[in-house]
């Protein structure tokens, strides 16, 4: 296997993007923006440690308009009950710089932002985003630099969306039996499911 190690080698394996592919880049929400966010039930946010530490990437989802646009270049993503590992947090007090990645089912087009990040635990913006009647544990607040509608063709070559492409669940067994499977724990692999399934009922 042989590697490619500068951008000049690199290069020859592609084209050079079109010039709508360079200027698709803004540097601020604009409307288009402001209404994919607003629709989107789902992200992913990339983050990493500082001094080039590991990378992560993390799932958020609720209802559509969860994340809240403060203004043209800042956006308030909620934290909510989760495994409490905090690497998406703990990774932004090290190293502020961030990439999203929204979704909205049924569309291949997803809207791609990256920016630097911060926390709050503010009491009046962790309310203003509650759901279903508990406010936030910690927000997110993104000050955004690049903003660009990222094109279909990955999520069309992945069928993401076509109920036919879907393969039927029964070829993994459930998500806490993976986990316990997995770390190599001590005890029961479906009491373990159980107990997966029963923590993961609470949502906020």
């Amino acid at each position: 296997m042989t590697a490619v190690d500068s951008l000049e080698s690199l290069r020859t394996r592609y084209r050079m993007p079109t010039e709508r592919a360079r200027r698709k880049v803004i540097d601020r929400l604009d409307a288009h923006c402001r209404t994919f966010i607003a629709h989107a039930p789902f992200l992913v946010i990339g983050t990493s440690a500082a001094d080039g530490g590991p990378g992560d990437v993390s799932p958020r989802g609720d209802r559509p308009g969860f994340v809240h646009v403060v203004d043209d270049r800042t956006i308030l993503i909620p934290d909510r009950p989760g495994n409490n590992r905090l690497d998406t947090l703990t990774n932004i007090l090290e190293n502020p710089e961030v990439a999203v990645i929204f979704m909205i089912p049924g569309f291949d087009e997803t809207l791609r932002l990256n920016g630097r990040a911060g926390l709050t635990d503010d009491p009046g913006l962790l309310e203003r985003l509650a759901m279903g009647g508990k406010p936030a544990l910690m927000a997110i607040r993104i000050s955004v630099r690049e903003a660009y509608i990222h094109c279909n063709r990955a999520l069309r070559r992945a069928q993401l969306w076509d109920e036919a492409s879907k393969p039927d669940r029964s070829i993994l067994p459930g998500g806490g039996r993976m986990v316990h499977e997995m770390a190599g724990l001590d005890g029961d692999p479906e009491e373990a499911d159980r107990l997966y399934r029963e923590g993961t009922r609470k949502l906020y």
